[in-house]
């Protein structure tokens, strides 16, 4: 939906962290592009989990929005019906 790039922009924004760190620490080259890839590969699955649950939210509150628009519909559909009823019993008398 709208969050297509949030999995990306928390891998990049992790890898970007762990990039700084491992280079003002003194890593060497292979262990700090071994620590970046496993970070990368991690926070990419972590936000894609929250991702999914954040579209599970969303779509769960539609499915309540909708729930409640049928309500109100059915609701305003009975006030109809009692106002014509009203007005049929005080044509007939």
């Amino acid at each position: 939906m709208k969050r297509k790039l949030l999995p990306p922009f928390i891998m990049l924004t992790a890898g970007l962290i762990t990039s700084i760190r491992t280079f003002c620490l003194h890593y060497d080259m292979k262990s700090s592009l071994i620590i970046l890839l496993v970070v990368l590969v991690v926070f990419y699955v972590l936000g894609s989990i929250f991702k999914y649950i954040l579209d599970l939210f969303e779509k769960e509150n539609e499915q309540k929005a909708l729930d409640e628009g049928e309500v109100f519909e059915k609701a305003s559909e009975d006030e109809s019906e009692l106002g014509n009823e009203a007005v049929d019993s005080v044509t007939e008398e």
